[in-house]
């Protein structure tokens, strides 16, 4: 077989729709129907390249409410640099399309996606959605990329969460580019698990909150994207500066309410916090007759806060990521932001929308 053969790029099948290299097709995969007849279907966008690649599979709202990754995945899918495009990438922006409608993190049976992996044809609601996830998009993949944010009320710095155990995930995570990597173990049920029983190293993206848009969560989600593309050869190199080295997290813990009250916060995502020093916050009672400071049991960087200010004894306020060098952690977080804010960044809306 000549050298061009070996090549070109294989035709790939989603929902019994043939998408050939050099297409760009938009599938509606059909599911199960709503009680009053009207089918359910799970939009893939899918992008054959004219050459032999990885197949990336990229997917958001497997929570109905953490929308971000919807967004992220609109204004990837304007970038001009994927006309080069080498392999197949499936787009899926809403997994959960339930769970979308009804701006819910769950199916209508109260059950979640993301923990009901790798399914079964024959289980619940959630069950038979992750089997139709897996069959027609992970199986076919060789690498993944699942968009989150935080719950609701709960806001997220962003962040890359995977197995760092993986040798390929550990290369790609460094390459996605957040300035926190946080090595997160395989829950059960989870898209990442099931998607690492198959040999498929999956990335977890998180950043920002449920049913809101933060866009520096979105820019430096598409970029992030497009980095790991370039890692794993689908695109060509780009000539914007790299990022810094990322920090690794072994481990990060929430700090929780010491008492019922209104909480008000002193710091914000992406500080820097000192063990035993730094105050993070107040909760004290409507009258402000009893109130009760909660100092950091750690050092490390805000990744994750409660931005609701009504908390009850035990809520989760805080989420710390611990490093052995917090200074530095501190300093990649600010270099992050501050490139993705700006003014002439390529993956702004305003700039998406003018291509």
């Amino acid at each position: 077989m000549s050298e061009q053969g070996r090549s070109r790029n294989r035709s790939i099948w989603i929902g019994g729709v043939e998408v050939k290299p050099g297409e760009r097709k938009t599938i509606d995969v059909r599911g199960s129907k709503l009680y009053t007849h009207t089918p359910v279907t799970m939009p893939v966008q899918v992008l054959c390249g004219r050459q032999h690649g990885p197949v990336l599979f990229i997917s958001a709202a497997i929570h109905g409410d953490e929308i971000n990754g919807v967004e992220i995945i609109r204004r990837l899918l304007k970038v001009p640099a994927l006309k080069r495009l080498k392999g197949t990438l499936l787009a899926v922006p809403v997994v959960n399309l339930h769970g979308f409608i009804n701006q819910s993190r769950y199916l209508p049976d109260r059950r979640d996606l993301n923990r009901s992996f790798p399914g079964s044809n024959k289980g619940s609601m959630a069950g038979r959605l992750a089997r139709l996830f897996m069959t027609e998009v992970v199986s076919q993949a060789t690498h993944g990329i699942d968009l989150h944010t935080g719950a609701l009320h709960r806001f997220n710095l962003p962040q890359i969460r995977a197995d760092l155990d993986d040798p390929e995930a550990l290369r790609l995570a460094k390459a996605f580019g957040t300035p926190v990597i946080l090595n997160s173990e395989l829950r059960e049920g989870s898209l990442r698990e099931a998607a690492g029983q198959n040999k498929i190293p999956t990335l977890l993206y998180e950043a920002g909150e449920a049913l809101r848009f933060d866009e520096v969560s979105i820019r430096g989600g598409v970029e992030g994207i497009l980095r790991v593309m370039r890692a794993l050869n689908m695109l060509p190199p780009s000539k914007r500066l790299q990022q810094k080295e990322p920090v690794m997290a072994r481990s990060s813990a929430w700090v929780r309410a010491p008492q019922s009250g209104i909480f008000r916060a002193f710091v914000r995502e992406g500080e820097r916090v000192l063990k035993d020093q730094t105050v993070l916050g107040v909760v004290s009672d409507p009258f402000g007759e009893s109130e009760q400071e909660i100092r950091s049991p750690y050092s490390g960087i805000i990744i994750g806060l409660l931005k609701l200010p009504l908390v009850n004894e035990g809520d989760a306020v805080y989420h710390i990521a611990q490093f052995y060098r917090t200074d530095i952690a501190a300093d990649r977080v600010e270099s992050y932001q501050e490139s993705l804010e700006a003014h002439d960044y390529p993956y702004s809306d305003h700039a998406m929308n003018n291509i």
